[in-house]
């Protein structure tokens, strides 16, 4: 039968009690998490657990070890206790799914009944339930996400933003707030991206914790993969601190002196990058995208991401992603210029000047410079002839280092007879 009534003294709380006796224990469990799992449609990810996470990740920098092993801890902490909501933020690939998905299975095991979802399959199965031939009515769908007692929302904002799709969102967070009841969202979006509605609440300090993860695509391990497909850098792999030349022999001592001032500043970035470097000279070839590049090519030396870009090119990847052919949204595309760790643009000023480009430009500018990103700017076109709104930003010596360089452009060969003197 499966049922036994222990033999215990009368003033024990299981006298007279019938339990599950020790042949059918282990069958019930099994039962038991199979139902929870069915309900959670975990499906491929009952595989991912915390013992098969890599919390140091695969050729990591070490800050980015450091984060990644921040939100590990995190999700761990929240497996064990899971309470108010908790937002993983970050890239494909980062691992973000894969510690949702490891709450996920923890709390099963720990026999709590868990709902693990995508956005996009959520709203499948409700606009499902509407169908005649369905077996689970609208209703009672709605009701076992709204009210679950822990909800795994993956891969928020991957959804079509259709009226009926926000409104149902909407009305799952709000409820869930409202309630304070545990819930786990993980989301490639930035929060600026999302409905307000769903944001604001997403936001509360009170109930949520947001964790951005900084670790890139673990599918792609040993890919330089820091280092953005827009980037040119590969095309200045050559021009470094050491090759750079201060034209001592060819120039005149003060200008050749400032030279070597204009190295030295960017040497001190380029070893604790802060703030904005900007090199101006109304001269081309003289020095300004070499400094530039060694910074960058620095940098990518202590692997560290890094986006160097022609800003001409940087506008004409961001037309491109209006094509349909496209693989990358624009709104992806040019955050992930915005955001970059390090952002340098080269050749500030030669772009077509259309009314889209000034303003792409200026929210790019406008963004880095209130956020305080490091940034390295070059331009050959004299301060005032460039759009006042950017030119402000690069003029706020709180923020940005103007440096202008003096040297005429690179000719070749030694044009002065002075002696050559080298110096220390």
């Amino acid at each position: 039968m499966g049922f036994v009534v222990p033999d215990v003294e009368p003033t024990h709380p299981e006298f007279g009690r019938a339990v599950i006796c020790s042949c059918r224990a282990e069958e019930e469990e099994i039962r038991r998490a199979s139902r929870l799992l069915k309900m959670s449609q975990l499906g491929a990810l009952q595989d991912c657990t915390f013992d098969n996470f890599f919390p140091e990740g695969i050729g990591l920098t070490p800050s980015k070890q450091r984060n990644l092993k921040m939100a590990y801890d995190r999700a761990f902490a929240y497996a064990g206790s899971p309470n108010g909501w908790l937002v993983f933020k970050g890239g494909y690939g980062c691992g973000k799914t894969h510690l949702a998905a490891a709450i996920a299975n923890h709390c099963i095991n720990e026999g709590d009944p868990v709902v693990f979802v995508s956005t996009p399959d959520l709203l499948d199965h409700l606009r499902a339930a509407y169908s005649p031939t369905s077996t689970v009515g609208y209703d009672e769908r709605f009701e076992q996400v709204r009210n679950a007692p822990i909800l795994v929302l993956d891969d928020l904002g991957s959804q079509a933003n259709t009226d009926w799709a926000q409104e149902k969102l909407y009305q799952i967070f709000n409820f869930r707030y409202n309630a304070r009841l545990p819930t786990v969202i993980t989301t490639n979006e930035e929060l600026e991206t999302i409905e307000i509605r769903i944001r604001s609440r997403m936001v509360d300090p009170s109930l949520v914790q947001i964790i951005t993860i900084l670790a890139p695509d673990f599918r792609r391990a040993g890919v330089d993969q820091d280092q953005s497909d827009l980037s040119t850098l590969n095309l200045h792999s050559d021009k470094t601190f050491t090759t750079f030349s201060f034209r001592e022999r060819e120039l005149p001592a003060k200008q050749s002196d400032n030279l070597r001032r204009a190295a030295d500043t960017a040497k001190k970035f380029a070893e604790h990058p802060a703030n904005w470097l900007v090199f101006n000279s109304v001269a081309y070839a003289n020095g300004k995208t070499h400094l530039a590049a060694a910074i960058a090519n620095h940098v990518a030396d202590q692997s560290e991401p890094v986006l160097f870009v022609v800003v001409p090119d940087l506008l004409d990847h961001l037309r491109a992603s209006f094509s349909p052919s496209s693989n990358i949204r624009y709104d992806k595309r040019f955050d992930e210029i915005r955001t970059a760790s390090l952002l340098v643009l080269d050749d500030l000023g030669t772009e077509s000047a259309t009314a889209w480009a000034q303003e792409k430009l200026y929210q790019l500018f406008n963004y880095r410079y209130n956020a305080r990103l490091p940034t390295v700017i070059t331009s050959a076109k004299p301060i005032d002839e460039i759009d006042p709104r950017l030119a402000s930003r690069m003029l706020d010596g709180s923020r940005c280092t103007f440096f202008v360089l003096e040297a005429p452009s690179y000719r070749g060969g030694v044009v002065s007879k002075r002696p050559y003197r080298q110096r220390t």
